[in-house]
């Protein structure tokens, strides 16, 4: 794939442990003989009894007091009780992300001690509407509601206008947050921020729903005779949004996490769970709840996956606390049909970002920023992480929000970090371009005049430049252990289990293993609990190796790639190993794959040779139009060269004719990664004339009304014989044709009225600038198809590149 950087694999040296430190650690731990936990330990800094004993046993860790915070919990705790002793209307207002969510679940658990039923009330933004943030329509709304008392959780710090705007309708505000803290203290009653506290505070590294905890805890202390719920029952919601924030797990923090993690498991283990919308969506991750993954895996994606869908997550805070098991089933698997769609969004997404990154030269950029109109907002996070972990530079998407009142167009979206690049930072910079801008080093969100990208884009890469100097940012992967294929198991997994809770600053260890390869390679399309496909995909394979008595073998996953995506040959690969509760198995998850040492990349050909020509029969001759200019040369028949030893060569085969160069590129993807060409194995396509094709969409359209049933568009395009561009033109021109198009970004709901399509007709609209540009496009794909049969094969490679 162009441009795309080959990771820098980082393998820790084998760093010698003496006797006595694997005999601490086995003492201390209940293993016997830990070798390679010893090592691990000693390489993340564990070096002492000590520190080891308060790293591996939740009870010797003592944790920071919530008046750490000093004076700000104080004045926070002080008017709590004063909202109480009042008998105020108090209002949450969280956010929608999973830290956000489990923010606002942990203070309506714990406040609800303290308040009754129609004292409390929470708010959380719309993420498809509303930004992050205190908003100003918010506020308006909660004083009408005759709110008196708004907490924050996960959010506020940066929202001085609101604040000021809250205390002229008479509203106080406490902050719990634990973003970038303003140059000015805002005028709140408090701001509990663990940013404020010293780097190396215990508290330091706080996520927003512990900082929540906290004030929770602080209360239970100033008013203990109050509480009839113990506190550690919150602990399991507060391990979820540690977790799933991606926070470092140090100190307070994985303290929480240990706790949480234990008071999580007990959900699957009761009879009747305290919270049966945690227990049932272990359940549909087919997840036990007893490790870091289950959360990072399972339980934090279907949370971030509601909003990321739906836009409202309100009711994600119904589900972690509600008692109602038959409304938490609902709830839960809501949330689980909203995961599948996301899985289908983001590969969506990832795919487009990454045609458009083929015909980019990388070279010069330090940051990539791009934008799409059709891009749902809610997936860009995601994607953004995904593209800056495989490019090695820290990646901006943003979409476009259609014009406002005044017709100004903004486009909106989100950033992520790579390498340890401080992107808050490199986004300040150009803080005079932006309309709305908050986040930490690695990852924020932002929003600015669509005018202004360009201006963005060339001076956020002059600041990544200037403070990158000549330095390449290349995508780095650090291994811990180098193992056999042999060694996987039960006993190695215990060892490296040693350092969970995992997350940012302790991740899960990777294992290097050399010179081995695949067998029984599959892979499986996921679909949702309705049967609908979900575009995402994962291979399993046994990874195998010379090691033991006649060779191991071991299963393993890779997520998002099939099985043709695993090639034949001998391989170093990095893993992760884990153990499957659902399955009862252990097994590896595939991280990242180069040569073995000394292996060649290319078997049998030059990698400029990576098409077959199995084309049959003689095209007809194209009209000419001036919509697609093709040279003479270019359209000379191509001779067939297929021979025996050809039809032995590859699997690929390639048996529709494409319309789009994107679809070359993917096949030439598959041809690098199982080093076999590609064989163009599709007759000579027939010219569809575009007037037809517009029949036939309108017959398709009338027949998708008159089921009433939204419609995928992945099906629709398959069911027209039409690129993504093509149909969204069409789906465009039904418009001025008398239907009312209803369009997301994985299907279209279609509506026919007949008295709207009648008016239409006597104004003479069919036959407007929609339409026009339907047909045009439908006649492109004729002429590339066309190309596509008759270019020959040394055209077509030079075209693709070599994909490398």
């Amino acid at each position: 794939m162009s441009g795309e950087l080959r990771k820098d694999w980082q393998v820790a040296s084998v760093e010698a442990v003496s006797a006595e430190w694997v005999e601490t650690v086995a003492r201390l731990s209940g293993l016997e003989l830990p070798e390679w936990g010893a090592r691990l330990l000693w390489q993340r800094g564990v070096r002492s009894p000590e520190a080891l004993k308060g790293f591996l046993q939740v009870g010797s860790y003592e944790p920071a007091s919530p008046f750490a915070f000093g004076e700000e919990m104080a004045w926070a705790v002080e008017r709590l009780v004063l909202a109480s002793d009042r008998a105020e209307k108090i209002a949450i207002w969280g956010d929608f992300d999973a830290d956000g969510i489990t923010s606002t679940a942990v203070l309506w658990d714990g406040l609800g001690q303290f308040f009754s039923g129609d004292q409390l009330s929470y708010f959380i933004p719309n993420r498809l509407k509303e930004s992050h943030g205190l908003s100003m329509s918010g506020i308006e709304r909660l004083a009408a509601d005759g709110v008196t008392l708004i907490v924050t959780c996960d959010t506020g710090s940066t929202n001085p206008a609101e604040v000021v705007r809250a205390g002229e309708l008479g509203m106080d505000v406490i902050v719990s947050d634990h973003h970038t803290l303003p140059s000015e203290r805002p005028a709140v009653v408090a701001i509990v921020n663990p940013r404020a506290l010293p780097k190396d505070a215990p508290m330091a590294h706080l996520s927003g729903v512990a900082v929540a905890y906290k004030l929770v805890e602080a209360l239970y202390e100033r008013l203990p005779e109050a509480v009839s719920r113990p506190l550690h029952e919150l602990t399991d919601l507060v391990a979820i949004g540690l977790i799933a924030d991606l926070v470092e797990l140090k100190g307070d923090c994985r303290y929480l996490a240990q706790i949480g993690i234990e008071q999580l498991k007990t959900q699957t283990k009761a009879k009747v769970p305290s919270r049966p919308g945690v227990a049932k969506l272990l359940e549909l991750c087919k997840r036990a709840g007893d490790r870091p993954t289950d959360i990072s895996f399972g339980i934090g994606p279907r949370i971030n996956a509601v909003s990321r869908i739906y836009g409202d997550a309100s009711f994600c805070v119904e589900l972690l606390t509600s008692r109602d098991v038959e409304r938490c089933r609902e709830l839960a698997n809501k949330a689980e049909l909203a995961n599948a769609r996301r899985k289908a969004l983001q590969a969506d997404v990832l795919k487009q970002v990454t045609q458009k990154l083929e015909n980019s030269d990388l070279s010069t950029l330090g940051v990539i920023v791009l934008s799409d109109p059709q891009w749902p907002v809610g997936v860009l996070g995601l994607v953004a992480g995904q593209v800056a972990q495989q490019y090695g530079k820290p990646t901006i998407l943003l979409t476009l929000d259609s014009p406002d009142a005044q017709g100004q167009v903004f486009a909106r979206g989100s950033a992520r970090s790579v390498n340890q690049i401080d992107l808050y930072e490199l986004v300040k910079s150009q803080a005079h371009m932006l309309s709305g801008f908050g986040g930490h080093p690695f990852a924020a969100g932002l929003s600015l005049p669509a005018e202004d990208l360009p201006m963005f884009a060339a001076g956020i890469n002059q600041q990544m430049r200037q403070q990158m100097g000549a330095q390449r940012s290349v995508p780095t992967l650090k291994v811990d252990l180098t193992v056999t294929v042999a060694d996987l198991g039960q006993d190695l997994f215990r060892q490296i289990s040693l350092l969970e809770p995992c997350g940012m600053g302790n991740p899960a260890a990777k294992l290097l293993i050399e010179q081995c390869w695949f067998e029984n390679a599959w892979h499986q399309k996921l679909k949702d609990r309705t049967g609908g496909k979900v575009g995402y995909i994962k291979a399993t394979f046994q990874l195998c190796d010379e090691s033991g008595e006649g060779g191991a073998k071991f299963p393993g996953l890779w997520w998002g790639h099939y099985k043709e995506d695993l090639p034949p040959g001998l391989w170093d690969v990095v893993v992760e190993l884990d153990y499957n509760s659902y399955s009862s198995r252990y097994e590896v998850r595939l991280v990242d794959i180069r040569a073995a040492a000394g292996k060649s990349a290319v078997v049998g050909r030059s990698q400029n040779e990576w098409l077959l020509d199995w084309r049959i029969a003689e095209p007809p001759e194209p009209q000419r139009t001036e919509l697609n200019k093709i040279t003479d040369a270019e359209l000379e028949p191509a001779e067939s060269t297929v021979t025996e030893l050809d039809r032995d060569a590859t699997d690929l085969v390639l048996s529709e004719c494409p319309a789009q160069w994107e679809v070359l590129q993917l096949w030439r993807h598959q041809a690098a990664q199982t080093h076999q060409p590609v064989a163009l194995a599709y007759a000579s396509p027939e010219s569809i004339d575009p007037i037809n094709k517009w029949r036939l969409l309108l017959g398709v359209a009338k027949h998708v009304s008159k089921v009433g049933e939204a419609v995928t568009l992945e099906r629709l395009g398959e069911r027209l014989e039409m690129g993504n561009r093509t149909l969204s033109l069409g789906l465009i021109a039904l418009e001025t044709a008398g239907f009312a198009v209803n369009r997301s970004a994985i299907e279209v709901r279609i509506r026919y009225t007949p008295e709207k399509a009648a008016a239409k007709q006597s104004q003479r609209q069919v036959a407007s600038q929609p339409l026009a540009r339907f047909l045009a496009a439908v006649q492109e794909e004729n002429f590339r198809r066309q190309y596509f049969y008759r270019a020959p094969v040394s055209t077509l490679q030079a075209a693709v590149g070599t994909g490398e």
